[in-house]
């Protein structure tokens, strides 16, 4: 059956090949460090039988007419892309954040787009190798990174034009049997959990780049690589247990030297004149997927805010109200931005429909500009005791505990004991290494702001709000 179970993940994430190194050491993907990143993952598959989310994250492979994951799904259809905007903005809800696997979704249906893009101009066969690679992954419902970003060293000069060549990941050695590349892909979320990387171009390339213009896919212990991770989780626990902190994510470098990839599993090699627009169809992609996951967060920063206000006796204060209605209004404008680049998806050569680059750049940037004032209205009204909030270990010692529970105390008929939950929770989603995660990937995950403003004007017809205004002007050419 081609949906797994959580439990058949992590069993096959505990057989690989020992080739992640996390702060200091290398570890087994069934460390205890990666517990609560791959707690992460799991809840993607306990999702398909969750009655609230099941109608959502179960779809139909269109290769095999069987039931899969919809995070290994294409977008066959613009109800697709409504549904997968849906699902990420229910799920993120269940896990306080990123639900990480909607990357390889975004990678997945972008490589199925260009391939059949590069087989139509070139007569290659880069498409049969997709669609194959695909029954595959999705028969065993597997799990990809995006290893999309390069080291790129001198930011103004090209891949051929580094000192060292290995700054962008290239091809050194060709074959009958496949390539060998080398080089690294930085900032990869999920690498030390993942069954395969996913690896696409960076940016767009020149005739001199060819060697640099290179995709595929390759299992994420295979020999040559190396994992080297950074491990963020919320923090543990003692008694007063919450979903948000059993939770974590982590990136990584991923480091190929010399590794070899066999042609199968090649979706591009040489052919420049396409990195740019296989970058370019990942970004819309993934962007309009913040457009589900973002308003997630909002909604996760405006309840929170609304209930500390509603606890601190203030909910009805004049300026809290106006706060909170503009964290409703950025939540929407971000979802209608998704719902518009679906509605105006265009289906390729290949039948995956992309959604419209325009309202997915525009909701993406929206939400990157967004997201520390929306840190700052939680702030404001939760005041200053997330960031002074005694650990938990005090507050269940008998010693100290009453003292806690009694200096917290707001209105007379809220306990404690919620009290405590609420503000610790505050403390965990706006004062800790999880928070400053996730408040830098609001704003450069997807792309910075800059990359989603150059991506509305690339596109944007301004010679025709022109004519508008010489029309009205009276102005004749």
């Amino acid at each position: 059956m081609a949906l797994k179970t959580s439990e058949e993940y992590a069993a096959r994430l505990a057989r690989m090949r020992p080739n992640v190194y996390a702060h200091g050491k290398k570890i087994r993907r069934d460390d205890p460090m990666l517990e609560m990143p791959i707690n992460t993952l799991k809840f993607t598959f306990d999702a398909v039988n969750d009655p609230e989310l099941k109608d959502l994250l179960v779809t139909e492979s269109h290769l095999t007419g069987e039931p899969i994951n919809r995070f290994c799904s294409l977008n066959m259809s613009i109800d697709d892309l409504y549904k997968q905007q849906d699902m990420k903005r229910r799920c993120c809800h269940r896990v306080g954040g990123c639900t990480q696997r909607c990357m390889a979704t975004d990678t997945l249906n972008a490589i199925g787009v260009v391939t059949k893009e590069i087989d139509d101009a070139r007569g290659t066969g880069y498409f049969d190798h997709f669609i194959e690679f695909l029954k595959y992954y999705q028969a065993n419902d597997l799990v990809g990174s995006t290893a999309m970003t390069d080291a790129k060293g001198d930011r103004l000069r090209r891949p051929s034009q580094q000192h060292d060549p290995d700054l962008y990941l290239h091809v050194v050695e060709k074959n009958d049997k496949g390539i060998v590349v080398k080089g690294a892909k930085n900032h990869i979320t999920m690498g030390p959990y993942v069954d395969e990387h996913l690896v696409i171009p960076t940016r767009a390339m020149k005739e001199d780049d060819a060697d640099w213009a290179v995709s595929f896919a390759i299992p994420a212990d295979a020999e040559n690589i190396k994992i080297i991770s950074r491990v963020v989780s919320a923090r543990p626990r003692i008694e007063l247990d919450a979903p948000y902190n059993t939770f974590g994510v982590a990136d990584s470098v991923v480091v190929f030297d010399n590794v070899f990839v066999p042609w199968e599993r090649v979706f591009m090699c040489g052919e420049w004149q396409f990195a740019g627009r296989l970058a370019q169809v990942f970004a819309g992609q993934h962007r309009h997927s913040y457009c589900g996951c973002k308003p997630a967060i909002t909604d996760i920063v405006l309840g929170t805010a609304a209930l500390a206000a509603e606890y601190n006796g203030v909910e009805k204060s004049s300026h809290i109200v106006d706060e909170l209605t503009e964290l409703m209004i950025i939540a929407e404008l971000i979802f209608a931005s998704g719902i518009a680049a679906a509605a105006r998806a265009q289906k390729t050569s290949s039948g995956i429909y992309t959604p419209e680059f325009l309202y997915s750049n525009t909701g993406r940037y929206f939400a990157g500009i967004n997201i520390y004032h929306e840190y700052d209205v939680l702030n404001s009204i939760a005041g200053g005791l997330p960031s002074t909030i005694p650990p938990e270990a005090d507050w269940l010692n008998p010693e100290t505990g009453p003292d806690l529970e009694k200096y917290i105390s707001r209105g007379a008929k809220i306990p404690a004991e919620k009290l405590h939950r609420l503000f610790r929770f505050i403390s965990d989603f706006t004062c800790s290494a999880m928070a400053g995660w996730s408040q830098y990937a609001g704003v450069h995950g997807g792309g910075s702001p800059v990359m989603e403003k150059i991506g509305v004007r690339a596109g944007y017809d301004l010679e025709s709000k022109k004519k508008i205004a010489k029309h009205l002007a009276g102005i004749k050419d």
